[in-house]
């Protein structure tokens, strides 16, 4: 079962991710989930950032769940989650080569990390995902020129910096709308003895 939180538990299970598998190359405290355009002047050097939520058109008509032999709850929303990751160089490098150098090294790591658990499940799920049955699948998101450009015009005062897309998927936000169910009591063999006064073959 996935609540609300859902979107922060995914936001929460990639910072973990990527702390644990990058802690050698840098601070896991400067890998944040933060927009580009609040990094100035912080010690940032890795931004998981949330741009887009959409509804998964494949899993949009699932079936209702049944609580009980009386009660049928609606399907989940079910969301695909887009994410841009952005690399931020120390300011205490002088060389200007060695800072684009020391962002695309990181880049380089984040890529594969996420390469390397495409599939999060289990003990790496985090926040009230943690202990149950569901699984994030990561795909590194294929974002033209044009693309990349839209989402870095949203920043108007911010200078670009390496980035890349990824899509974080299915997460489901459980509905919170439960509807009565009836069953079927009156057999069709009952209703052609009543209706045609015989029995049915």
């Amino acid at each position: 079962m996935s609540v609300y939180t859902v979107i922060a538990d995914v936001g929460e299970t990639l910072i973990k991710l990527l702390r644990d598998n990058m802690s050698d190359l840098v601070n896991p405290d400067t890998i944040v989930l933060l927009s580009p355009a609040d990094v100035a002047g912080q010690n940032i050097r890795l931004t998981v950032f949330l741009y887009s939520v959409l509804e998964n058109s494949y899993l949009r008509n699932q079936e209702g769940l049944a609580e009980d032999p009386a009660h049928l709850r609606y399907p989940p929303l079910t969301v695909d989650l887009y994410y841009l990751l952005t690399t931020y160089a120390s300011a205490q490098i002088p060389d200007l080569t060695e800072r684009t150098l020391e962002e695309h090294r990181i880049l380089g790591r984040a890529m594969g990390v996420l390469y390397d658990h495409a599939i999060l499940r289990g003990a790496a799920l985090q926040g009230n995902l943690a202990g149950g049955e569901e699984e994030l699948r990561i795909t590194l998101e294929d974002l033209s020129l044009d693309d990349m450009n839209k989402i870095w015009t949203s920043f108007p005062s911010v200078n670009y910096h390496p980035s890349v897309g990824y899509l974080v998927t299915p997460a489901a936000i459980d509905s919170g709308r439960v509807t009565e169910t009836r069953r079927v009591i009156t057999r069709q063999t009952d209703y052609y003895i009543k209706e045609m006064g015989k029995p049915t073959k």
